[in-house]
């Protein structure tokens, strides 16, 4: 007789790969590369420091 199968182990492990499966083709479709996010936080690092210095004190 063949060994007894986890049919919640099953089931969990196919959920899992699905999920990774449609992360992965969200990353491929929403994500941005690591030049785009550092081109992206140098922008805002330089909007901000622009916007700091047209400040007025009170």
């Amino acid at each position: 007789m063949s060994t007894p199968i986890n049919l919640n182990k099953v089931r969990k492990d196919r959920a899992r790969a699905d999920a990774k499966a449609r992360a992965d083709e969200n990353a491929v479709k929403f994500g941005l590369t690591k030049v785009q996010k550092k081109a992206a936080q140098q922008q805002r690092d330089t909007d901000t420091r622009s916007l700091d210095g047209h400040k007025r004190e009170p």
